[in-house]
C-alpha cells in the first residue's frame, strides 16, 4: 500500500527525528495539545473567581442549552455525556444560529466560545437574552458574548482566547461541568479534575516529540492510520464523543478524512463498507500453467483491480471501548465488529477508556487522539495548524450571505 509523501518508512523516520517534527509543526500545535492539563487547572481557577452562587440544586433550570460551534459544541456534548442519560435536567447543544422554540425563561442558556466572537454563538446569546432566559457565558471578557451577558444580568466565566479554537477543548469544557456540578447534576470534585489533568500530563509525556514511535502511542497510532481510511466507532455517549473528536481532529490537523459511526447502529448500514471498494481484497487466485488454454480462459475472469493492491487505500477500524459503561449488547457488537474486520483482512485498533470517573476516562482517549492527529499531519508533510480551506469557506459564505 502506498502512503503519502514517500511511504510509511519515511513517515516513521520523519516522526522519530525531533528536528523534523519541530520543522513540520511550525505553528506549534503539539505545544497547544500539551497545554491541556494547564487548561483544566486554569479553567477551574476562572470558575472559582466567578460568582456562581445562583446555581443551586434546589433551583435547577428546566434545561441547559449550550450554544456553541465546533469545539464549543463538542464541549456541550461532553457535558451531556458526563451527566449521563439519567440527568434530571435536559442538556441540549445548539450548533447553529437559533434556539428551539420551546426554550424560555425556565431554561439556562450557556453561550460558549473561545473567542467570544463566534457568529452563531453571539446570535443565540442575543436571542436567549430577548426571551428572558437565564444566561451564563463561557467566553473571554471584552467579547461580544460578554457584552450580551452583562446587559442581560447574567454571569460570565472569563476564559482566555486560545491561539486556535480546536486547541481550547478543556478551556470550554471544564466550566460547563463545574456549572452542572453546582446544580447537582454531576459529581467530580477537586480530586476528579486533578485526576483528569494528571492523566492529560501523563499522556503528553508518553507522546512527547522526543519519544520514538515504537514507544510513543500518539506516533504509533498516526503511523497505523497513514495510508488507510479510518473507520471510527464508539458505543457509549462518552465513546461517541471521543470518536467524534478523533474524526474532527484528523480533518483539522492532518487534513485527513475518516468515517464516524456508533455501535450497535452501524450494523444496519455503515458496516457494509467492509465489503466495498475500500475493503482489503483477497490475494488473486492465479490458475496453474499446466493447461495453456485453461490458463488463458481463467485469466479473462480476473478482476484487474485485484492486481492494484500496492496502490489501494484500505479501511482501518478504530474502536473506542468503554466497557464499564456501554450496554452489554454494545460490547458484543464491538467484539463482533473486530472479529468481522479481521476476517475481511482489515487492521483493527482499539482505544480503551479506563477507570470509573467519566472526565478522566474521556481525557485519556481524547488526548491520545489529539496527538495522533497532529503527528499524522506531520508524517504527511502537512502543517497541522494551517486552515486555508476553513478560511476560504468562511469568506465565501460571508460573501454569499
Amino acid at each position: 500500500m502506498t502512503t503519502p509523501h514517500g511511504g510509511a518508512a519515511f513517515a516513521a523516520y520523519r516522526l522519530d527525528d525531533p528536528e523534523l517534527v519541530d520543522a513540520g509543526d511550525p505553528g506549534g500545535m503539539l505545544r497547544h495539545v500539551a497545554s491541556s492539563a494547564a487548561q483544566v487547572r486554569t479553567a477551574l481557577r476562572a470558575c472559582e473567581e466567578t460568582d456562581l452562587s445562583s446555581l443551586q440544586p434546589d433551583e435547577r433550570p428546566r434545561a441547559i442549552v449550550v450554544a456553541g460551534a465546533g469545539v464549543g459544541a463538542l464541549a456541550g456534548q461532553i457535558l451531556a455525556a458526563v451527566s449521563g442519560l439519567n440527568s434530571p435536567v435536559q442538556i441540549l447543544t445548539v450548533n447553529g444560529s437559533s434556539l428551539p422554540g420551546w426554550v424560555g425563561a425556565a431554561d439556562l442558556v450557556i453561550p460558549t466560545s473561545s473567542s467570544g466572537h463566534t457568529t452563531e454563538v453571539v446570535s443565540v446569546a442575543r436571542e436567549a437574552a430577548r426571551r428572558g432566559c437565564q444566561l451564563l457565558g463561557v467566553a473571554p471578557a471584552g467579547s461580544p458574548v460578554q457584552e450580551i451577558i452583562t446587559q442581560a444580568r447574567g454571569r460570565l466565566i472569563d476564559v482566555k482566547s486560545a491561539v486556535t479554537a480546536r486547541s481550547s477543548l478543556w478551556t470550554l469544557t471544564v466550566p460547563l461541568i463545574v456549572a452542572a456540578e453546582r446544580l447537582g447534576l454531576v459529581r467530580v470534585g477537586a480530586s476528579g479534575y486533578e485526576a483528569a489533568a494528571s492523566l492529560l500530563e501523563d499522556v503528553s509525556h508518553q507522546c512527547r516529540p522526543s519519544s520514538e514511535s515504537f514507544v510513543n502511542p500518539g506516533k504509533s497510532l498516526a503511523l497505523d492510520l497513514l495510508g488507510a481510511l479510518p473507520v471510527v466507532w464508539g458505543g457509549s455517549p462518552l465513546a461517541m464523543v471521543a470518536a467524534g473528536r478523533l474524526v474532527s481532529q484528523l480533518a483539522a490537523n492532518a487534513k485527513y478524512p475518516a468515517l464516524l459511526g456508533g455501535l450497535p447502529g452501524i450494523g444496519r448500514d455503515q458496516v457494509a463498507v467492509f465489503d466495498g471498494p475500500f475493503a482489503p481484497r483477497p490475494e488473486p487466485s492465479y490458475p496453474s500453467a499446466e493447461d495453456p488454454l485453461e490458463t488463458l480462459d481463467s485469466l479473462d475472469s480476473i478482476d484487474p483491480f485485484d492486481e492494484a493492491e500496492d496502490n489501494a487505500i484500505a479501511l482501518r477500524l478504530i474502536l473506542i471501548a468503554d466497557e464499564s459503561t456501554e450496554h452489554p449488547r454494545v460490547t458484543a457488537s464491538r467484539r463482533a465488529a473486530a472479529s468481522l474486520a479481521g476476517t475481511r483482512g482489515m487492521d483493527v485498533s482499539e482505544l480503551a477508556m479506563e477507570g470509573d470517573q467519566p472526565l478522566r476516562k474521556l481525557a485519556g482517549v481524547v488526548q491520545l487522539a489529539d496527538y495522533a492527529s497532529v503527528y499524522l499531519g506531520i508524517a504527511c508533510g502537512i502543517d497541522p495548524l494551517a486552515i486555508a480551506a476553513i478560511g476560504d469557506l468562511k469568506d465565501l459564505t460571508e460573501q454569499a450571505s
